[in-house]
């Protein structure tokens, strides 16, 4: 039987490359997207030479994580590696925006990444052998004004995932963490941070974090910060530096433009 790994949130960026990844290394592939631009993903990598199926569902949402969930199931496939990839960002200043918004964060960042991660763990342990990837981000490791929720979001993924580890240590089902820093994708832009400093600036490079998750993943590392040099000492740096500095340094790099 062939090899079979689920990516949530794939259409593009991060996920969709990790799943270009699986995809060359032989593993057919269960992929999500709350849009249109799913199908084109598909398309895109099914021209790998792998079975790719393609699922649209709106993550925030129960029956949408649930959905997927029980199509990659009814594949009839063992589920042998799991990337809960799906997470949405929001920028600006928590005093102006949306209460729901807020609320839409929680209910991708972390409600979905428990209720599927739920769903997997139950699935694997009883083979007694899977991989499981979290996506999380650098900024688990600061404080993040003006994306105050989002990074307590990612902090909780990240707290997740090794607690998770920990408690699988014995059953066969390994599970990594993925903390990449700002990378090439579209990712601040769709969190309507297109004028902050950090979308302006240097990013990593999209292939290159995916691989290295994809290689944390494969040699059952606890975590792997995703990105060049400089990202991962930053990871280091920000164990020892205080919070209020963290804090005023992340304010400055991702305050919008133009806002007082």
């Amino acid at each position: 039987m062939s090899k079979l790994a689920m990516i949530s949130g794939s259409s593009s960026g991060i996920g969709f490359e990790i799943a270009r990844i699986l995809g060359g290394m032989g593993y057919d592939l269960a992929i999500s997207g709350a849009s249109d631009k799913i199908h084109d993903a598909k398309a895109e990598l099914e021209k790998i030479g792998v079975a790719v199926y393609a699922f649209q569902a709106d993550a925030a949402t129960y029956d949408g994580v649930e959905g997927f969930w029980q199509f990659a199931k009814n594949l009839g496939q063992n589920i042998d590696i799991a990337v809960l990839n799906v997470g949405i960002g929001l920028g600006g200043a928590f005093l102006d925006n949306k209460l729901e918004d807020d609320f839409r964060v929680i209910a991708v960042n972390i409600s979905g990444t428990v209720h599927l991660a739920k769903r997997v763990v139950q699935h694997m342990v009883p083979n007694k052998a899977g991989r499981i990837m979290i996506v999380s981000s650098l900024s688990a490791t600061t404080p993040t004004p003006y994306e105050t929720v989002y990074g307590p979001s990612k902090a909780f993924g990240f707290m997740f995932s090794e607690s998770l580890r920990e408690e699988l240590r014995d059953t066969g089902v390994s599970v990594t963490a993925l903390l990449p820093g700002a990378t090439n994708t579209r990712f601040h832009k769709n969190a309507g941070m297109g004028t902050s400093k950090i979308d302006q600036g240097p990013k990593n490079d999209l292939h290159i974090v995916a691989q290295q998750g994809v290689d944390a993943l494969m040699q059952n590392e606890d975590m792997v910060v995703g990105g060049d040099a400089a990202t991962k000492q930053q990871a280091i740096d920000n164990r020892t530096t205080p919070e209020t500095v963290k804090a005023a340094r992340h304010a400055i790099i991702c305050k919008l433009h133009g806002v007082a």
